[in-house]
């Protein structure tokens, strides 16, 4: 692949078959991933849309693309208005079609123009800026597997930075995407009122449990973790509820945010 050079978009290629497709110009340096199987290809997020990503992965495929949505917030679904097959899980669909909860559209206005070190596009208006909403083509559930052509993603529910957060793992290379799960560098926010503390612990455990992980890619910030982040993962969960740290008392349940080093 010739690489891509962009005003906007930063392109990794993690594999022959598989791209990161990065935001660094924005605070949150959001990641959306491309995987290309024989048959089809799946887009896990469309970033902020702040830009046009359909722009990215034209030059990349022309295979037919499934949006595989990890959570909706508006930091993901920024370029779904752009493809024709959005997949979501149940918990979190009602949010792509009536709006989502928890966050004011000014504050998600504010979010989107902060601390932006790249030129925009002429096409972006903050004042105007709305998160994605639209109806589904596929409501997902835990265990769902995506066919892509010798290429196979088992769909995890991951519950607790949203209620349908999902978590994707491809079997034909080891690859975690974890979304707003499970990342480094900055803290893993469970403080929304639309958050779930006690859900997130519980979902780190599972994920740190999965066999045959080869690399994780969260949704922000340092591009592929070690599997053995996830034995961390385990350790400070385990730590937690070692110390009895639940829905009852001052721990799990009031704690705003989930850090691991690396």
């Amino acid at each position: 692949m010739n690489k891509i050079v962009d005003s906007w978009f930063t392109v990794t290629e993690l594999d022959s078959k598989t791209f990161a497709i990065s935001e660094y110009g924005h605070w949150e340096k959001v990641h959306s991933f491309l995987l290309l199987g024989n048959e089809k290809a799946a887009l896990i997020d469309t970033g902020l849309g702040i830009d046009h990503i359909k722009r990215i992965t034209d030059q990349l495929t022309d295979l037919p693309i499934i949006v595989l949505t990890t959570h909706v917030h508006a930091d993901h679904i920024g370029s779904h208005a752009e493809f024709d097959t959005i997949y979501v899980h149940q918990d979190d669909a009602d949010w792509l079609i009536n709006g989502i909860k928890g966050l004011s559209l000014d504050q998600i206005r504010k979010d989107m123009t902060r601390d932006i070190t790249r030129p925009v596009p002429r096409s972006f208006n903050p004042l105007t800026y709305r998160p994605y909403q639209g109806i589904p083509d596929k409501v997902l559930i835990d265990g769902d597997v995506i066919h892509l052509g010798k290429r196979d993603l088992t769909i995890y529910h991951t519950p607790g930075h949203s209620p349908g957060h999902i978590s994707v793992f491809d079997h034909a290379t080891g690859y975690l995407f974890t979304g707003d799960l499970f990342y480094a560098e900055t803290p893993i926010y469970a403080f929304y009122p639309s958050t779930n503390p006690v859900d997130l612990v519980n979902s780190l455990e599972r994920i740190a449990r999965i066999k045959g992980v080869s690399k994780i890619y969260g949704g922000h910030n340092q591009l592929g973790l070690e599997p053995t982040s996830l034995s961390e993962a385990l350790e400070a969960v385990q730590y937690l509820r070692k110390h009895n740290l639940d829905r009852h008392g001052t721990g799990i349940h009031s704690f705003k945010s989930f850090s691991v080093q690396f």
